[in-house]
């Protein structure tokens, strides 16, 4: 006897793999002792590791933050609550616990008001603006990838709105074709931009993230 399996059959093994991975997921763990919300903290601090993104004193924009591990990781390394200078600021539509050492927006990133409110809390300019936003998986790999790289054009606009001269900007893509303008962007913004793939990140998973650091300024209007 043949047949198709059922959606409901197709939910519950999609759902098992899910459980099975978490459960055998070194990062999974280690973020449960290490009381990070997230095993994606590892991925920030991973790639802090590696570049240097984020130093004690820090002002530190997180958008998209929730649950909160990147912002948790962005305390940690600003020394955030102990550095007088350091700041961190995480932005998400989705209402967060409160963090100790950070200030917590329930706004949209690209709020038209959101700019003037985070100097504010900052003090001044950034010196990082991070972003690990993702949207929902449809299930239609080519229009997930327009999605994601819509969300890392709004995270860079907004970026190019916040960070002091030689700051640095971090946001997660999808491998794929479609970021060509918005390399090209970041190349005009910043001395240097490099692909990583911090090993945190699960090796089946298309995401990668731009690292790009040495902010010139903001470009004149067109």
């Amino acid at each position: 006897m043949s047949g198709r399996l059922s959606d409901g059959k197709r939910r519950k093994d999609s759902s098992q793999r899910w459980l099975t991975r978490q459960l055998n997921d070194p990062y999974v763990a280690a973020a449960k002792r290490q009381g990070y919300r997230s095993r994606a903290a590892f991925k920030l601090l991973e790639l802090d590791d590696r570049f240097h993104i984020l130093r004690p004193g820090a002002r530190v924009v997180d958008l998209g933050a929730a649950p909160g591990g990147w912002t948790q990781a962005a305390v940690q390394r600003a020394r955030a609550g102990e550095h007088p200078r350091a700041r961190v600021v995480a932005i998400d539509l989705t209402p967060m616990q409160g963090i100790e050492g950070a200030e917590i927006v329930t706004a949209d990133a690209e709020d038209a008001d959101l700019t003037a409110r985070v100097l504010t809390l900052l003090g001044g300019p950034a010196d990082v603006v991070l972003s690990d936003m993702a949207p929902k998986a449809s299930g239609h790999r080519s229009a997930d990838h327009l999605r994601i790289i819509a969300l890392a054009e709004a995270a860079a606009a907004a970026a190019e709105e916040l960070l002091a001269e030689g700051g640095g900007f971090v946001c997660k893509v999808w491998q794929g074709g479609a970021e060509t303008a918005l390399l090209a962007r970041l190349k005009g913004l910043f001395a240097t931009v490099r692909h990583a793939k911090p090993p945190a990140s699960r090796a089946d998973s298309a995401e990668i993230y731009l690292v790009a650091q040495g902010f010139r300024g903001r470009r004149d209007p067109a």
